[in-house]
């Protein structure tokens, strides 16, 4: 039901359910349903698996002056026009003109200074998303860099958030011209991370056009592994993206006749589908592996699309990560659920399969020309000495008696409010929740239809799912969880290092967008 917008939904509602101990009241709701309404591209798509799978370039870093001893690197956003479906050029919002975005490749405890500089024609915020971050580094939404060249009270010139619905201003946003040195002290597990804009209300546009990259971050206990490495070890950006006639991305707020009016609900704010898959920037790819096994780093950098991963034929989904990087043993898949921003790493073994076989992987969540992601094709044997331990790594388990504090967050559409945090539009100086630094607490989600909730700053636990056992897809350390329709999650998190202000928020952006966040303090 890819074509289900918000509005609609309302007429699959089956009566209501409490949840928790808040005994928190909310719709409940039969089946499966992808919240979203479909948007479909105007041009004749191309057959699927023509191309072959690209891989986002590896950056080399430098040195920066002030602070030595970092790795060190230089992005410029920017627009380019790329070929995305053969014979046309899109035009991309791109980190140095890519989409998606050069890999970062950092090493745990070693500083990594990435300067982002502006070339667009508006402003931009980056977020490391998994990150453990400082808040000046964080991409706190409001902490605007605007392009190159703008007057020095380009400000005080911008909207006032006060002029959005339910918002004030932000006296303490940090604002630049041109550029930003974003600093991360890498103080985290070796991790799939990612990079992406998170303007204040532009978010899902921004990430449409390209403005999103991988990050990742190595240590010498995953290093030690017999795990693939070098180039089995692949990232696979999954995204969903939908085109004009000309080629050009289309998207709600770049189409004027698909513009809502302010203050009232449009049809795609529950969610922008798109009718091609893309991954790493490549319609329904094809990638040539030999028989044996590979390590792929699963990203949905979807803004609203979930996906059911599976492989056609038969074969395992080996996880061995999360979020937040390797499991304490893997996890074994027939099929993989994905929200929007989740991460999962997997082993695929392709000497189950023989030469010259073809393997596809299907979406079970999509219909049409989003039932396919890529293919993979079987080209020859060689020696493998690779390994799958069925120990990963320490885990360390948070002890749920530690929590200092339990609080409840309910994801809801709050009417003429738009999609709301405990029936709040976001506030960027009025805080949700303060949390002591070094705190430990429990925070429970509960939901009224499909939200993919992401918490900055920390990695979290998830301890259960309306009151029982976490699901196979909860393992290890995790930043975002997905929640169905009326459904609670528990975590468990540790607010350490770093005091200061940061957003929980939905990663469906159009959510996001529409008020679907928070501001935490830590102090």
């Amino acid at each position: 039901m890819n074509t289900v917008s918000r509005r609609k939904m309302f007429g699959l509602l089956g009566g209501a359910v409490a949840i928790g101990a808040a005994g928190i009241t909310i719709p409940s709701m039969a089946g499966e349903v992808e919240i979203g309404r479909l948007l479909p591209s105007r041009v004749r798509l191309p057959a699927p698996f023509g191309v072959r799978l690209p891989v986002p370039p590896v950056l080399r870093p430098g040195t920066h002056p002030r602070y030595p001893g970092a790795d060190y690197y230089e992005i410029t956003q920017r627009a380019a026009h790329r070929e995305i479906l053969p014979g046309l050029r899109t035009e991309i919002w791109g980190y140095n003109g890519i989409f998606p975005g050069p890999t970062i490749v950092s090493t745990r405890d070693r500083t990594t200074v990435v300067r982002q500089t502006n070339a667009l024609p508006v402003p931009t915020v980056t977020h490391l998303h998994g990150g453990h971050t400082p808040p000046e580094s964080d991409g706190f939404p409001t902490d605007l860099v605007f392009p190159q060249g703008s007057p020095p009270d380009i400000a005080q010139r911008m909207p006032r958030m006060a002029d959005m619905p339910g918002m004030g201003p932000d006296p303490q946003a940090r604002t630049t011209i041109g550029s930003r040195d974003y600093v991360f002290p890498m103080h985290q597990r070796a991790a799939t991370l990612w990079y992406h804009d998170h303007r204040m209300g532009f978010t899902a546009p921004d990430v449409w056009r390209g403005l999103a990259g991988f990050h990742l971050i190595r240590d010498r206990e995953e290093d030690a592994l017999p795990l693939p490495k070098g180039d089995k070890d692949i990232p696979l950006m999954i995204t969903d993206r939908s085109f004009a006639a000309d080629g050009s991305f289309r998207y709600p707020a770049l189409d004027p006749s698909l513009l809502r009016t302010p203050g009232v609900p449009g049809e795609y704010m529950a969610g922008v589908l798109g009718d091609v898959i893309l991954v790493n920037g490549a319609p329904w790819p094809v990638a040539e592996v030999s028989a044996s096994r590979y390590r792929f780093r699963i990203l949905n950098a979807s803004n609203a699309r979930r996906y059911r991963l599976t492989l056609d034929p038969p074969g395992a989904l080996t996880q061995i990560g999360s979020d937040g990087g390797l499991l304490e043993r893997p996890v074994h898949h027939e099929r993989l659920d994905i929200a929007p921003a989740e991460r999962f790493d997997v082993v695929i073994d392709f000497g189950r399969y023989r030469v010259g076989q073809e393997i596809t992987v299907r979406n079970e969540l999509g219909d049409g020309s989003t039932a396919v992601v890529l293919r993979f094709r079987v080209t020859h044997r060689e020696s493998d000495d690779t390994a799958i331990p069925e120990r990963l790594a320490g885990f360390g388990p948070i002890p749920a008696h530690e929590a200092t504090a339990t609080r409840d967050f309910l994801f809801q559409d709050s009417g003429s409010a738009g999609w709301t945090i405990n029936g709040l539009p976001f506030d960027p100086v009025r805080p949700v929740a303060t949390v002591g630094l070094d705190a430990t607490e429990i925070w429970r989600f509960t939901t009224d239809f499909h939200h993919s909730v992401h918490v900055h700053l920390v990695q979290f636990q998830v301890l259960s799912r309306n009151g029982r056992a976490p699901e196979p897809y909860d393992a290890g350390w995790k930043d975002t969880v997905d929640l169905r329709p009326a459904e609670q999650a528990a975590v468990i998190a540790r607010f350490t290092d770093y005091p200061g202000r940061y957003v929980m928020h939905c990663h469906n952006l159009e959510h996001e967008d529409m008020s679907m966040m928070a501001t935490i303090a830590v102090r």
